[in-house]
């Protein structure tokens, strides 16, 4: 059994006890076919027929699994075991990776949902399932996710933060999520925090911009960029709070953004620390990684929005697999090589398929 397996082996195996496939040789079968751009259960019982000479190096079978043996799995698998599962298996692959001399940045976690756009029930377009995700920085690599289920955003977003080791990082989210139950749930795990500030909480908007307005002592900090053919200014600016509107706050900021000549732009977060404005500018431009290199990789090299599974628990299971072999591809080669060749290159080549599977032992 490879390394892989034994990070799922602990799960509640929801089969029939005379099952021929072992759990965790399974699940190794389904991220192999995700890491080579496969999607169904069709795709992945036509991965283990063809590429078994491959994947007989990594996992022992003799027939082939069916299209039913996976989409039973995927169905009928407790997605919330699985995304414990996850938790784990990512927080041992991002220690590995800062064992191995990378050098961190900020370790900054980003929290965000994302809707698997064609996974909705019939009738309900409009309404597509939801996965909220946490994202590090510093490694790029998602660290937990949990799927909405009957519940809402905001609900699995704490579930995400209770999964999590956050000593001593900065958990950033959107508007959404400034409230008093995820400061408190984050304080607890002895993180800091900067969460946007909308309309969604006209009070604690109202204070901040009054803070800026009247209260003296702000530092800030400039910074020009020029990226894919633009330019782009942002200023940062951060004061302390005189008194904490929920636990652990302690400062507010204040983001001034254009691009090229359009129009002005500022937002407002609220901080549990008063950071320096140069860090308070790092800090939110970090947080948008998990758009550019978690969600939109899902979606234009996994494919994620096309799949179209969504009976039981099929749609979530599918979306941590994708998260899986996302977190696999990102550090499997040079930096600079893009995922979609690395994808090709598992696909093409048995020994990068193995290396892959493989190289987080």
């Amino acid at each position: 059994m490879s390394g892989l397996a034994d990070c799922f082996s602990e799960l509640e195996d929801p089969r029939a006890e005379n099952c021929r496939f072992r759990l965790g040789d399974l699940i190794v079968l389904m991220v192999a076919a995700s890491l080579c751009g496969e999607h169904t259960a069709s795709d992945m019982a036509m991965f283990a027929k063809y590429r078994k000479p491959a994947l007989n190096r990594i996992v022992r079978y003799g027939r082939a699994p069916s299209h039913d043996t996976f989409s039973r799995l995927l169905r009928l698998l407790d997605p919330k075991s699985f995304a414990k599962a996850f938790a784990v298996f990512a927080d041992a692959f991002s220690k590995a990776l800062r064992e191995q001399n990378i050098k961190p940045g900020k370790a900054v976690v980003a929290l965000d949902g994302k809707a698997l756009r064609r996974a909705y029930e019939k009738g309900l377009a409009h309404h597509p399932p939801l996965v909220v995700s946490a994202f590090a920085s510093d490694v790029r690599l998602c660290l937990a996710a949990e799927a909405v289920g009957d519940e809402n955003e905001i609900e699995a977003a704490l579930k995400v933060v209770e999964l999590l080791d956050l000593t001593g990082k900065i958990i950033t989210a959107d508007a959404l999520h400034c409230h008093h139950r995820m400061t408190e749930a984050v304080t607890a795990k002895k993180a800091d925090y900067v969460l946007a500030l909308k309309g969604n909480r006209p009070d604690w908007l109202a204070q901040a911009t009054q803070h800026f307005e009247m209260k003296p002592g702000k530092t800030s900090a400039k910074d020009l960029a020029k990226t894919h053919g633009r330019f782009e200014w942002r200023k940062a600016e951060v004061i302390a709070a005189d008194h904490p509107l929920t636990k652990g706050h302690a400062a507010f900021i204040r983001i001034t953004s254009a691009r090229d000549s359009c129009e002005t732009v500022t937002r407002y977060y609220m901080a549990s620390k008063l950071f320096a404005a140069k860090d308070a500018l790092a800090i939110v431009r970090a947080h948008w990684q998990i758009e550019n290199n978690l969600h939109w990789m899902l979606d234009v090299h996994l494919g994620e929005d096309t799949i179209r599974a969504r009976k039981d628990n099929a749609p979530a299971n599918i979306a941590m697999l994708k998260r899986i072999a996302r977190n696999i591809l990102q550090s499997t080669d040079e930096p600079k090589v893009p995922i979609s060749h690395r994808i090709k290159a598992c696909r093409w080549n048995d020994d990068r398929l193995f290396h892959a599977i493989t190289h987080m032992r």
